[in-house]
């Protein structure tokens, strides 16, 4: 009778098990999810901005007050920004997906360096695992900034005027000795200086070297070294910090 008994509490035991409801999502998986429709909002009402603004100067040209040149510029701004656009609705997609299920998968995403990752390109790895041995920063946080900067594409152009892989303004190339910032070791070279730069300024600190990168360091040092409050920054940091795992790094040693 005791046997029958223990054999029905394990069934009902393995039952119980089968039956237990998915763990709800993350607060981090959420925060990472709401990180990118803020930004997807941002990035659409820049495309309706830059719709208008093509439109216009399709105007402007047909009556000969602008060159092609610059009606040109405003449709490849445009085409940029439809292009992130697309890239937020894949990551949101991508979000959206269940999670695997891995053992120890709180730890395992707290490894940064030893990530495996691929940017697609041979030269853009080995320049990206060379600048970033050189300059004593982690290569995979190039490598992440780098794929939210610009998607490794060498000839990206943002609305603001930042160019290449590493979106560098012509203030921050000119100081890093950056001539052509469309250069794929030029622009890894001083984004990666310059990246290295910030996270001395800010004591090692990921979160406020990434919005020093995208808000200026100016802007960080105004707001008490903290994040300025700018939703595309914040939601900047948030999305790279998700994905690189970790908000601080130790300072390493650099070649001179």
């Amino acid at each position: 009778m005791l046997g029958i008994t223990l054999l029905l509490l394990i069934s009902a035991g393995s039952a119980m098990a089968q039956e237990k409801p998915a763990p709800a999502p993350t607060a981090a998986a959420t925060d990472y999810k709401s990180s990118l429709n803020s930004l997807s909002t941002l990035y659409q009402n820049e495309v309706q901005r830059l719709e208008k603004q093509s439109s216009q100067s399709k105007d402007l040209y047909s009556q000969g007050l602008i060159s092609r040149v610059g009606m040109e510029s405003s449709d490849k701004a445009l085409a940029d920004a439809r292009a992130k656009v697309e890239e937020v609705a894949r990551q949101i997609a991508e979000a959206n997906k269940p999670a695997p299920v891995t053992a120890n998968s709180e730890s395992s995403s707290l490894i940064a360096g030893n990530q495996v990752w691929s940017t697609g390109n041979s030269r853009v790895y080995g320049l990206i695992r060379y600048y970033g041995n050189q300059y004593g920063v982690d290569p995979y946080l190039i490598y992440c900034l780098m794929s939210q900067e610009s998607k490794f594409t060498t000839g990206a152009t943002s609305p603001k005027g930042a160019r290449g892989l590493m979106q560098l303004m012509p203030g921050t190339a000119a100081r890093y000795g950056v001539t052509n910032p469309y250069d794929m070791g030029q622009s890894i070279m001083g984004g990666t200086r310059y990246l290295k730069d910030l996270l001395k300024m800010f004591n090692g600190r990921v979160d406020l070297a990434l919005a020093g990168y995208n808000a200026g360091e100016n802007a960080v040092i105004k707001y008490g070294y903290a994040i300025p409050p700018y939703d595309e920054t914040r939601n900047y940091v948030k999305l790279i910090i998700k994905r690189y795992g970790r908000t601080t790094t130790s300072e390493q040693k650099t070649k001179s």
